[in-house]
């Protein structure tokens, strides 16, 4: 999961992605310029955080709840 630091949104996300029992990795991408470029590249250069990847590496929600973000 992309996320930046203070992000309500991204908050919301971790505590809903614990409730269900999911582990996940979160990669600031504030803090890492691959991990920002990861980020840009799954959100059609949005940049929305937070963006949640699956194991497969295929995008699994943009924004949390969807459409926010």
């Amino acid at each position: 999961m992309y996320v930046k630091p203070g992000c309500p949104y991204c908050q919301a996300a971790r505590e809903h992605l614990a409730a269900e029992g999911e582990r996940v990795e979160e990669r600031d991408a504030t803090r890492n310029p691959a991990w920002k470029a990861e980020l840009m590249g799954y959100t059609n250069q949005r940049g929305v955080v937070p963006t949640i990847i699956g194991e497969d590496g295929k995008v699994v929600q943009v924004g949390f709840p969807p459409g926010r973000g």
